[in-house]
């Protein structure tokens, strides 16, 4: 099947029905020896939605990623791409799919043009099209002031960008972004989450690997938590917050060693215990009032526990992973191979 029998013209995605899945997995499996780096994950991508995928180095993200790409065979369960299956149709999947790693894959001998230009031509565009497909995405991504300089004396954002640009030379209508910011400073993270937008904002879908909190919180219209290659938690991002309570107390204690008082100390107060941040001494507590906050507080005085500083606050999706994991994003996960991530 051809991607003009998809109904694919170059110019945009195809139409897609709002209700049709974008993605939808069964019980995903890939081991790699004795180690199972994906266990059993569902998911179910929305059109035209930014679907994040939220877990630390090691929890199965980009394994995932990988089997839905064609990129790795899936060992058990099923998945299917707009209702194609993966599987039993690798060829029509790559037509549908536009792939962006955690490393940029261009070549650094040649410029952001001919690179652009050399893609499309490995992917059967004509050279008259080809070079204006490379100027349309230059301009879209704000590399026309170094379109032809070597990707050599490119910084790390305008590389991603340009991984990015290569991606949509065929403007697929599914995006997959493997931690697309990683080692971005600030000012280019947020650049390139406008450009993720932009693509949503055109009809595309995104698949959003990450493991940080904030670009999912910002991007994400709903994000899957997994760990240890399964899936924890799904939902909106207020959705997961609101599990963990609707206020935060947040407490750093001036005495690290008097975190097992502080805990049983909220235990006999509020019933629940708190979670431990990997920062030593902090502890946040979920109330579901905010009010809850001044009982913790005297109990902890009486009790003779000093307190470095205390603010309350809307829950983060950092509490919600350690709640749900135990530790942070950049928590110690599964270990084994390259393909663990």
């Amino acid at each position: 099947m051809s991607i003009t029998e998809l109904g694919h013209t170059g110019v945009g995605p195809p139409p897609r029905a709002a209700t049709e899945a974008a993605v939808r997995a069964e019980g995903l499996v890939k081991t790699f020896g004795a180690h199972r780096a994906v266990d059993g994950i569902d998911l179910d991508v929305r059109t035209g939605e930014i679907f994040g995928v939220l877990g630390p180095n090691g929890a199965g993200k980009t394994t995932t990623l990988r089997m839905l790409a064609t990129l790795l065979k899936i060992d058990a369960g099923r998945a299917e791409i707009f209702g194609v299956d993966v599987a039993a149709n690798p060829h029509v999947i790559r037509q549908l799919v536009g792939v962006t790693g955690q490393y940029a894959s261009v070549d650094e001998n040649l410029t952001a043009r001919e690179n652009l230009w050399l893609f499309s031509r490995l992917q059967g565009i004509a050279k008259p099209r080809a070079r204006r497909i490379a100027t349309e995405l230059l301009g879209q991504f704000g590399l026309e002031d170094a379109a032809d300089k070597p990707i050599s004396q490119f910084s790390g954002g305008m590389r991603r960008r340009l991984d990015l640009a290569v991606s949509l030379i065929t403007r697929p209508p599914l995006i997959f972004l493997d931690e697309p910011t990683t080692g971005l400073d600030p000012r280019t993270r947020g650049q390139m989450w406008d450009a993720i937008r932009d693509l949503v904002s055109d009809g595309c879908t995104v698949l959003l690997t990450t493991q940080y909190l904030d670009e999912a919180d910002q991007l994400a219209d709903r994000i899957a938590v997994i760990d240890h290659g399964r899936k924890v938690a799904e939902g909106t991002p207020d959705q997961l917050k609101s599990a963990v309570g609707n206020s935060t107390l947040q407490l750093l204690l001036a005495e690290p060693d008097e975190v097992p008082a502080a805990v049983e100390i909220v235990r006999r107060v509020l019933g629940s215990d708190p979670v431990l941040s990997p920062e030593q001494g902090r502890l946040n507590v979920a109330l579901d009032q905010a009010d809850l906050a001044a009982e913790v507080l005297i109990a902890l005085r009486t009790a003779g526990v000093s307190i470095s500083s205390v603010s309350v606050a809307k829950p983060s999706l950092d509490e919600v992973f350690l709640v749900l994991t135990g530790h942070g994003t950049d928590g110690d996960a599964a270990t084994g191979t390259e393909e663990n991530r």
